[in-house]
């Protein structure tokens, strides 16, 4: 499954920094990690199992800057299935 436009916009936004995030999204539930700046760097999309875990697929963020402090890489990649 392709991330949607809509999600990766969703998803740019700054949270709160080295927290996991629960919310709903379109009917998908979602989990994330961020990272000490705020980033979302570890996303799990599909529905959450009566134990809070969210059964779907897996994405990794990688996030490239420059020495000024620029991005010049932001990618989610699919890494696999989520149990």
């Amino acid at each position: 499954m392709k991330l949607s436009e809509a999600l990766v916009k969703k998803l740019s936004q700054q949270y709160a920094p080295a927290t996991m995030v629960d919310m709903e999204f379109k009917g998908y539930d979602l989990s994330f990690k961020t990272d000490e700046a705020g980033n979302p760097v570890l996303l799990f999309i599909g529905k959450r199992t009566n134990n809070g875990n969210v059964r779907g697929e897996r994405y990794s963020r990688t996030l490239k800057y420059d020495r000024e402090g620029n991005r010049i890489k932001d990618h989610w990649e699919l890494k696999g299935k989520a149990t």
